[in-house]
């Protein structure tokens, strides 16, 4: 009978090793404080050359204001590159941010 525990247990502990590990969602908070609304957001990893949809979809994010972002894209990757479309249709690419390190990303006009 101690066997066939002791056996279960090393079955199920090789059952999670041998279990692929999911890729965790992305979150962050992004803040908007230069003078324009943000009216689309695009992210992409930045190994890749094309931009994934628009993050806001039929939102935008005023100045002034932040809101949490996820990227839920199921990739393990931090590095993303971002491309922001102000109100005044003008825009601005921010390549190669760590944003699990950072944890936060803030748009200013000085940039």
């Amino acid at each position: 009978m101690k066997r066939a525990v002791a056996g279960g247990a090393i079955a199920l502990a090789l059952a999670v090793l041998c279990t692929p590990v999911l890729a965790e969602d992305l979150d962050f908070v992004l803040t908007n404080n230069s003078s324009f609304a943000v009216k689309s957001f695009f992210t992409s990893p930045a190994d890749v050359d094309t931009w994934e949809e628009d993050v806001f979809g039929e939102n935008y994010l005023p100045a002034g204001n932040y809101v949490t972002v996820t990227i839920g894209d199921g990739r393990e990757q931090c590095t993303y590159d971002m491309k922001f479309i102000m109100e005044d249709d003008s825009e601005f690419i921010e390549k190669g941010v760590d944003l699990c390190e950072l944890g936060e990303y803030t748009l200013s006009d000085a940039q």
